[in-house]
């Protein structure tokens, strides 16, 4: 159950990292939302990183949260704002990937 809250919180960690870029470009009452958002987005995923600390290691916990959340930044970065999917973007993603499984592992 822990790992799956780690996952939402990594999820979430991803969401108030879009809302920043988002309301980067948006002006008036739409960027007020967007940094509603934000708030939102930032709460709920510390609330839930705090929950599956309870019980999963800090370290392998906090490394796995920031990896979901780097690669959905990255990923929404390519999709949504058009930022480059250079070869080195993508091998490096994977490169992560690969290590947020091989961190669920070894973890107990």
């Amino acid at each position: 159950m822990h790992w799956f809250l780690l996952i939402i919180a990594g999820l979430f960690e991803v969401g108030f990292a879009t809302c920043l870029g988002k309301a980067k470009t948006s002006v008036g009452w739409p960027m007020y939302g967007w940094y509603v958002g934000f708030l939102i987005s930032l709460s709920i995923s510390m609330i839930l990183l705090v929950k599956a600390t309870q019980t999963l290691p800090m370290g392998t916990a906090y490394a796995v949260w920031t990896g979901i959340g780097a690669l959905g930044t990255v990923l929404v970065g390519i999709f949504v704002f058009k930022e480059p999917a250079s070869f080195w973007r993508v091998f490096f993603l994977l490169t992560l990937i690969a290590s947020i499984i091989g961190l669920k592992a070894v973890s107990h």
